[in-house]
């Protein structure tokens, strides 16, 4: 079967080789009408059409390639993240090629003789910054997720309203109230859990005076807390925390355990929070309350802002929203001893 070509694309919708070229290059807008863009997008659908990649990288310098830098997607938020991204981009006729850090945090080996021949530009996660180190790239176009805007050393951001998070689960929780709230922190040197971190202090007034800190990993966390609550239960009831907000579900399910282990239950003598509501949150008991973070959006907004650039525009949009999830973790303290 033949292979069908832009020039049958152009007159399956009634439009020129060129028009069908903006459209499927995505420079139509102020160009070419919406509807004349609908029907070449119906046409080449209907068609089967594919755009020659390597032809198209050959003449216009460019291997419409874009590099996402994460850590490993054994954590679904970054799977999903890489869902959006690749979807955005297929839409654009580019290809997304993982780069993955095999202990989930740190760098891999850089799998470029030459990063700036390979591809078009990078997104890069905060918590696999230390990764851009190894890639021989620094020339490409750069857009960081979760990453301090302030720092500079990108060409766009693109964020998450994690603070406004965290202010929710916190509102939450006095509302039921709660007046000492333990802080299960990620022990990752990120920009994306200094946030939360740095909001929590501010919304209880100072630092998080039962911080605890574990890796990212159910068995960590479950010890971390088991710990901290052991030390608990041999203080007078009155001191003791009844809440434990979490920077993410791993580290809540981990929290979790650990209460029952030490015969503590869930919600009833302990309320726990998550951060992320990945398929983890409820799949324990009871269900986790957790900041729903669009991960698929992340990575959509992320090619969306990497192809802004590529095209010589400026990245402007607002931190994505996030929202509580209030499910079964999560109940009024305790009244008794």
């Amino acid at each position: 079967m033949t292979r069908p070509t832009s020039r049958d694309v152009a007159h399956a919708a009634g439009v020129s080789q060129a028009t069908v070229s903006l459209v499927l290059g995505d420079k139509w807008r102020g160009r070419v009408s919406e509807r004349t863009a609908g029907l070449v997008r119906e046409a080449a659908a209907g068609l089967g059409y594919r755009p020659n990649l390597a032809a198209r990288s050959l003449r216009l310098g460019s291997t419409r390639t874009a590099l996402l830098v994460v850590p490993a997607l054994t954590n679904e938020y970054f799977a999903r993240v890489h869902t959006g991204a690749a979807r955005v981009a297929a839409e654009h006729g580019f290809g997304v090629v993982l780069y993955l850090s095999p202990d989930g945090t740190g760098p891999a080996k850089d799998p470029f003789a030459s990063a700036s021949a390979a591809l078009d530009g990078v997104i890069a996660s905060s918590m696999a910054a230390d990764a851009l180190e190894a890639i021989g790239g620094s020339e490409l176009p750069l857009v960081m997720l979760d990453s301090d805007p302030a720092a500079g050393g990108a060409a766009a951001f693109v964020n998450l309203d994690l603070a406004g998070g965290v202010r929710e689960a916190v509102a939450h929780l006095r509302g039921l109230g709660h007046r000492r709230i333990r802080h299960l922190a990620a022990d990752v040197p990120s920009w994306t859990f200094r946030i939360r971190a740095d909001t929590l202090a501010a919304e209880l007034g100072g630092p998080a005076p039962d911080t605890v800190r574990s890796a990212l990993n159910v068995p960590a966390a479950t010890a971390a807390m088991e710990r901290a609550l052991a030390t608990d239960l041999a203080a007078p009831a009155a001191g003791r925390p009844t809440a434990v907000l979490c920077d993410d579900d791993i580290l809540a399910v981990g929290a979790c355990k650990a209460a029952r282990r030490l015969g503590l239950r869930v919600p009833e003598d302990l309320s726990v929070t998550g951060f992320d509501d990945v398929a983890l949150a409820t799949a324990v008991e009871p269900e986790l309350t957790t900041v729903s973070l669009p991960a698929e959006r992340v990575g959509e907004q992320g090619m969306r802002a990497l192809l802004t650039v590529l095209e010589g525009g400026t990245w402007r949009a607002p931190d994505l929203p996030v929202a509580l999830t209030v499910r079964g973790s999560t109940a009024p303290p305790p009244t008794g001893p």
